[in-house]
This record gives structure tokens, C-alpha cells and sequence, in this order.
């Protein structure tokens, strides 16, 4: 008797397996949020990205391009929830947005939880490996970046913002260029040293400015000086 209850218990708990329920492992991963490493499964994580692209589009009717997947995150959930931070041209310009998808592969499910820009506050930004700056690498710790990166690109946004916040301007500044940037990243946190160009009205300007990232993710100008050739 107790061997034929063995068998069956035995007998259940491989099925259940086999269907796809969660393992033990899983169980200690549930509802957790872990990082994909950029090598695992990247062919997989870009079908995912273009899926999502491609089913904003739909519902939306926009016209967004998928560039690339920039951050992969994903969390056990009843299937694996897939957290994607991605870089989108939209109306010739590289954006970052933030995607989320659902996936139960043994129902052969895929759907399209969430697709928004990325805040100033975006947990998933760019990593300092992505901006290829981490500290160490260099004496000082400082890295020059490209500024047509969309993460670079975005830090000098919320710079431009803050600039017309703290003006008395009546013309709204647009950013022109970013001439320079340096950036240097420690653990999650970073800051960022730019020179932008900006235009005012018919009038280009220039300014100096440091913002820094905190851990949070949350985009701080921390000091700013119009710059004269």
C-alpha cells in the first residue's frame, strides 16, 4: 500500500513537471526579479522585443521601429514575465521604452502587458556595462560617451527641462546636440558631465552640466554654466 502511494505521488510530481509548473528551484525565484545576461537566449529576448513593438503598433496604429533590446529582465510569475527596457526610433529619434510581456509557453501564450516611455526614475536604464564606463577600467574612473546613446540622450532631456524650469525664459530651449559627454557609473548610481547645445528661439546657446543618477534611478542637475567658445 504505501509503495502504491509512492508510485502515485511519484507519478504526479513528474507530470506537473512535464506540464510546466514550477520546479523547486522556480519556487525559490517566484515573484523575484532577476537580470538576463546579455548572452543568454538573446535571439529569444529580440523576438520578444519586436513582438512588443509590434503589438503597440497594432493597438495604438503608431509607426515605432524596434533598434535594439538594451536591458532584459525576467520574473517567475505563472509563466515568466518579461521586463524589457528598449531602444525605439520614433519619428527619426532613438527613444528608451519600457515593455513588459507575459509568456506561458506551455499554452503556447504571449501577450503584451505594458509598453511606455521610460521615466526619469526607470529602474531598468541603462546599465554602466551597456554604457561600457564602469569604474575601474580607467584611473579616474570618468569615460568618454557617445552622445547620440539613448541613455545619454535621456539624461541630457531631463537636463534641458530642468534648465527651462529654473529660467524666466518665455522660449521654450530644445536640444540641438550633445557636444560631449563623460560619464562615470559606481555600483548603481552615477553622474554624467555634458556639454549641450541648445537653441532658444533663433538664438543657440551652450551649457556646461552635471547630472548625477542616484540608485533609485531618479535624474538630479546638479549644477549647470552656459559655456562661451
Amino acid at each position: 500500500m504505501m509503495k502504491s502511494c509512492f508510485s502515485i505521488f511519484f507519478s504526479i510530481f513528474v507530470s506537473s513537471s512535464d506540464l510546466g509548473f514550477c520546479n523547486d528551484e522556480d519556487m525559490a525565484l517566484l515573484g523575484g526579479v532577476r537580470d538576463v545576461p546579455a548572452n543568454q537566449n538573446s535571439g529569444e529576448v529580440e523576438s520578444l522585443a519586436r513582438f512588443a513593438v509590434d503589438e503597440h503598433n497594432k493597438k495604438e496604429n503608431s509607426l515605432l521601429e524596434f533598434a535594439r533590446v538594451v536591458k532584459a529582465k525576467e520574473q517567475v510569475v505563472a509563466g515568466t514575465m518579461h521586463h524589457l527596457t528598449l531602444e525605439i526610433v520614433e519619428a527619426g529619434k532613438k527613444k528608451l521604452y519600457e515593455a513588459k510581456v507575459w509568456v506561458k509557453p506551455w499554452l503556447n501564450f504571449k501577450e503584451l502587458q505594458e509598453f511606455k516611455p521610460a521615466s526619469d526614475a526607470a529602474p531598468s536604464s541603462i546599465t554602466p556595462s551597456d554604457l561600457g564606463c564602469k569604474k575601474g577600467e580607467h584611473e579616474s574612473g570618468w569615460r568618454e560617451v557617445p552622445g547620440d546613446d539613448p541613455e545619454v540622450q535621456h539624461v541630457a532631456d531631463h537636463a534641458v527641462k530642468t534648465i527651462q524650469q529654473r529660467s524666466n525664459s518665455l522660449f521654450p530651449y530644445e536640444l540641438q546636440e550633445v557636444v560631449h559627454a563623460n560619464a562615470e557609473v559606481t555600483g548603481e548610481a552615477a553622474k554624467y558631465n555634458m556639454l549641450l547645445k541648445l537653441k532658444r528661439g533663433d538664438k543657440e546657446e551652450k551649457f556646461k552640466v552635471e547630472v548625477h543618477k542616484n540608485h533609485e534611478g531618479v535624474l538630479h542637475l546638479n549644477h549647470m554654466e552656459q559655456h562661451h567658445d
